[in-house]
């Protein structure tokens, strides 16, 4: 046995072996970290157990959860317009924020940013819409009266004479129209869905100038709403609130301005093939994939299968010849 002189010494050596071993612990066990610098996920850990609720308490939370999704239902469906707006002006704002940040770090102020920026916008858009509306109006003129000639045209084509011949579509197609001009509550269903295309087209034009507004809007006051946002997160969180806000405000604006770059390059692409094939109507089907090459994945594709079904009207070549290039 140790003599009493030596029991403090054992004592210490004791107490310094289990701080060693705790420390060599908390480093061998540091907790992982993802990129985001979160806390990564322990299989191992066993959750703690929900705890039960009273059947009041649970029938009254479902009470409340099934009027918020009826309230939610009811917003959605009676205001979906204006909160498809205001969806459509933020992802815009957020889209040209970057360009409106590189003009603050060059020295101006962000109201004369904005400023320049919606300007600069504006005067694009209605440059190129200067340009192109005259085109737009004399190629929708000129088809509206070649259509007939058109038509007669595609239904005339050696292969689809030859498809004709096959499946007997002239006549399908002659039963169908017969049986159409027939019902008298279609041809009524044709005047209503006019009407309801005329104030589709109202109500279009109408969002656009709302969308511009709010646009403007959200853009000059994104540093303030952002500011609100984070005030809504426990000061001990602020700052990685801040951080995360940041960092996914600016990915969506680098996706917006990305996804117009891919829209001005899929409708070049689409005007120098059908300016080289002789395609009619070039400036139009142009707006046309610009538009639709803003759907993200699907427009493209469909703007390219509906420009396709045009250039049936040259040819079985020209059909084939343009979607190998365009896809």
């Amino acid at each position: 046995p140790p003599s009493p002189a030596q029991a403090p010494a054992n004592a210490e050596k004791a107490s310094l072996r289990r701080r060693l071993s705790r420390r060599l612990a908390a480093i061998l066990h540091t907790p992982r970290r993802d990129a985001l610098g979160e806390l990564a996920h322990d299989d191992q850990e066993v959750p703690d157990p929900i705890p039960a609720l009273h059947p009041i308490a649970l029938g009254f939370l479902g009470t409340i959860g099934v009027g918020l999704a009826l309230g939610g239902y009811y917003v959605l469906t009676n205001v979906g317009a204006l909160i498809t707006w205001i969806a459509i002006a933020l992802f815009i704002a957020l889209g040209l924020d970057p360009v409106v940040r590189w003009m603050v770090s060059k020295g101006l102020s962000r109201p004369l940013a904005v400023t320049a920026t919606m300007f600069g916008i504006l005067a694009l858009f209605g440059g190129f819409m200067a340009l192109i509306i005259p085109t737009l109006v004399t190629q929708i003129t000129s088809f509206i009266t070649d259509a007939p000639t058109i038509i007669n045209n595609f239904l005339n084509s050696e292969w689809l004479v030859q498809i004709d011949r096959q499946y007997a579509l002239t006549q399908r197609l002659d039963d169908e129209v017969n049986r159409f001009f027939g019902d008298s509550g279609a041809i009524t269903n044709v005047f209503g869905g006019v009407l309801g295309v005329s104030q589709t087209v109202a109500q279009s034009m109408f969002g656009i100038l709302i969308v511009l507004v709010l646009a403007i809007y959200f853009l000059a006051s994104l540093p303030t709403i952002n500011a609100f946002g984070l005030r809504l997160a426990p000061r001990s969180k602020r700052e990685r609130a801040g951080e995360l806000a940041v960092r996914i405000t600016s990915s969506v604006g680098n996706y917006v301005m990305g996804q117009a770059t891919v829209a001005f390059l899929n409708s070049l692409v689409a005007l120098l093939l059908m300016t080289i094939l002789g395609v009619p109507f070039a400036a139009l089907l142009t707006l046309l994939v610009a538009v639709l090459a803003f759907i993200p994945l699907v427009g493209g594709v469909i703007a390219g299968i509906l420009v396709t079904l045009v250039t049936l009207s040259l040819g079985w070549q020209t059909a084939l010849i343009y979607p190998l290039c365009y896809f």
